[in-house]
């Protein structure tokens, strides 16, 4: 998934250990290799898929205190993509995403919270329509090391959360179209610098 973001997410943070010196870590998404998708209640007969074609993300990782980690997330409405040209043109005017006046989704996670060995939960605000949010997201740390190709550093995570459309105003097709959407995003992330304290 291409260039830009929701996100959100992360904390490929969970498995690094502390360091003696006060650094935070910046890895970006490798957008390529990452995925934004989403699934609603269609008319009680199946669950719809769509996703997210361009976003970005940015990863902060703090290795003594990772609850100071903070990850950023852009995603770009237009981008959506429900596999049918009318179906997508729908999803972007302003019975749903209204993407002249909103071209952009955000979260910003303000807490990370350590939950076992390789989990945690990524508190953050979700910004739709212009309306921002609490949003959780459950994130498990799939693996961290040297990318075999880049011979760069790398994480990877997974994650979960649910978005009630309707606390954004978007009620269009209530209740017979689903008001939670189903969150699943999966990131990989490339070392860009260090930033010392």
């Amino acid at each position: 998934m291409k260039n830009y973001l929701l996100s959100s997410v992360l904390t490929g943070a969970l498995l690094f250990s502390g360091s003696a010196m006060a650094e935070v870590e910046h890895y970006k998404f490798d957008a390529v290799h990452s995925q934004v998708i989403f699934f609603v209640n269609h008319l009680g007969f199946a669950k719809s898929e769509g996703e997210f074609l361009e976003f970005d993300g940015d990863l902060y990782i703090d290795r003594e205190n990772l609850a100071n980690s903070n990850v950023n997330v852009v995603v770009k409405a237009e981008s959506i993509d429900m596999d049918n040209e009318k179906w997508d043109n729908h999803m972007k005017n302003a019975d749903f995403f209204n993407v002249p006046e909103f071209p952009v989704m955000t979260f910003k996670s303000n807490n990370v919270v350590l939950t076992g060995d390789n989990t945690a939960e990524v508190h953050g605000d979700l910004t739709i329509l212009g309306i921002t949010k609490p949003l959780v997201l459950y994130t498990t740390h799939n693996k961290s090391g040297v990318h075999p190709f880049s011979g760069k550093d790398h994480i990877g995570f997974s994650a979960t959360g649910v978005v009630k459309r309707s606390e954004y105003g978007m009620n269009y097709g209530l209740p017979n179209v689903g008001d939670e959407a189903e969150l699943r995003i999966e990131v990989e992330a490339t070392r860009q610098d260090m930033v010392n304290e």
